[in-house]
């Protein structure tokens, strides 16, 4: 785990509180505010005519979810499956959805100042609309993920549709 030492609290920029994620050998790191919880990854309902990154439904304490793979949303190579893989549930607007990925390894907490804005040009096979910035630490940079660019409008009402798929009408 890597080990944070706390900014000047003069700084004028906020401190990030980030859940780091691997994906294909890259780290990640998504706002801990939009992360509802990390499951391990329990049996997961196939769905058919759904695009390949979608990995299906889970039924997560009597709401069902969709479940994308993330390193496939982006293109990154997909590692199998194994007892480090998570499920990472976020809130995406009004949709909550599980991302697979290949590990979680820790939380930690970053300065504004340490965070670059995004590049222009693709960082290891992710598009630049994915990227809210790129984090520096002493030995590693971290890819710092826009949540709400993972999806189109379009692709969050068929994930919505999942979701809602399971709701037993009142």
């Amino acid at each position: 785990m890597a080990e944070y030492v706390e900014k000047d609290s003069s700084s004028s920029k906020e401190l990030l509180q980030l859940v780091i994620c691997q994906l294909a050998s890259e780290e990640f790191g998504i706002e801990i505010s939009r992360v509802k919880e990390i499951i391990r990854i329990p049996d997961i309902t196939k769905i058919p005519q759904v695009p390949d990154y979608v990995e299906g439904i889970i039924n997560l304490r009597d709401r069902i979810i969709p479940v994308i793979h993330l390193a496939e949303r982006f293109g990154l190579a997909r590692e199998v499956k194994d007892e480090d893989s998570r499920i990472v549930v976020v809130e995406i607007g009004n949709l909550t959805a599980g991302m697979v990925v290949d590990s979680v390894t820790e939380v930690l907490r970053m300065s504004g100042d340490d965070i670059e804005p995004a590049p222009d040009i693709i960082v290891s096979g992710v598009s630049e609309k994915y990227i809210r910035g790129v984090g520096k630490l002493e030995d590693r940079l971290l890819i710092l993920l826009d949540i709400d660019m993972v999806f189109t409008e379009e692709q969050k009402q068929q994930m919505s549709q999942l979701e809602n798929a399971g709701a037993v009408p009142a």
